[in-house]
């Protein structure tokens, strides 16, 4: 397993492309205008569902509030339910979409810089997080001005949850290489137009022994509270680490519970719609 990364690691196409690009990760000692936690209250047309919005994620914790206070998610339809998964809202045009409209493109606001505080927070069953563009698209993981999603998700065995911890152990490797190209992007291109092939090559060898000291220290992703909540209650642990989770159901997942069940068409969508009637900040 450990081979196969490092063979992607070092094949030059993959060093020029990743040097494009950065994954922005933050821990909770960068939080600069951490504050304290909020309540808001979502009024939806199949129940009340309280959550709180966490003080160490102040971007999104004030985005959200401006949202709630600029009334963007009174009428807003659950547009997106997948069970065993989660439930997502907040696209402005959903708002009197008329049946079999599929969206998911809207937004208010402007997209939100990624904080990303992770173990702290992670996808465990009630987990509040901010929907993005992919990767691809967007290598800094923005998320979007108002798009959001509760997760509901499945439990896992121990085995499971081993499985999933190596793969996510090799997503992280990538992502330390990726940066490491990234604050190397002059020196790359520098050697790519002098056709220096040698060169390349004793660079990528540099980074693949700098990405192996940085992360030989990741022998266990999980901690133990976060390895009993996934056993326990569930969640989405494959996200853990690449969105931001900005909050958590206080009160109504038997609400959730509701919206996940409801029946969906090909797009996902709930065939009868389910929408944020109001909602306001009550802490």
């Amino acid at each position: 397993m450990k081979a196969k990364i490092l063979t992607i690691l070092v094949a030059v196409s993959a060093l020029i492309g990743l040097a494009q690009t950065s994954k922005t990760t933050f821990s909770m000692s960068e939080q600069s205008n951490a504050g304290a936690d909020v309540k808001v209250l979502l009024n939806t047309s199949v129940g009340d569902i309280t959550i709180l919005l966490y003080g160490d994620t102040p971007r999104h914790r004030d985005n959200f509030i401006a949202r709630v206070k600029a009334g963007d998610y009174d009428g807003v339809l659950f547009h997106r339910v997948i069970d065993d998964f989660m439930v997502q809202t907040g696209d402005p045009t959903s708002k009197n979409a008329p049946k079999g409209k599929m969206l998911g493109g809207g937004d208010s606001g402007t997209p939100i810089d990624a904080e990303i505080l992770y173990p702290e927070h992670y996808h465990h069953r009630g987990a509040l997080a901010a929907a993005r563009l992919g990767d691809n698209v967007n290598p800094e993981r923005r998320s979007s001005g108002s798009q959001f999603y509760i997760v509901t998700g499945k439990k896992y065995t121990p085995a499971q949850l081993d499985q999933m911890e190596q793969q996510a152990l090799m997503r992280h490797k990538q992502d330390v290489f990726n940066q490491l190209c990234v604050e190397h992007h002059d020196s790359i291109m520098a050697l790519r137009r002098n056709r220096d092939q040698v060169g390349l090559q004793a660079l990528q060898a540099q980074l693949v022994k700098e990405t192996e000291a940085k992360t030989a220290g990741d022998t266990s992703l999980y901690t133990p509270e976060m390895r009993e909540a996934y056993m326990r209650v569930g969640g989405t642990p494959h996200l853990d680490g690449t969105y931001t989770v900005f909050g958590k159901v206080l009160e109504g997942m038997d609400v959730v519970e509701k919206i996940e069940a409801s029946e969906t068409d090909a797009h996902d969508r709930p065939l009868e719609d389910i929408k944020i009637i109001s909602a306001k900040v009550i802490q």
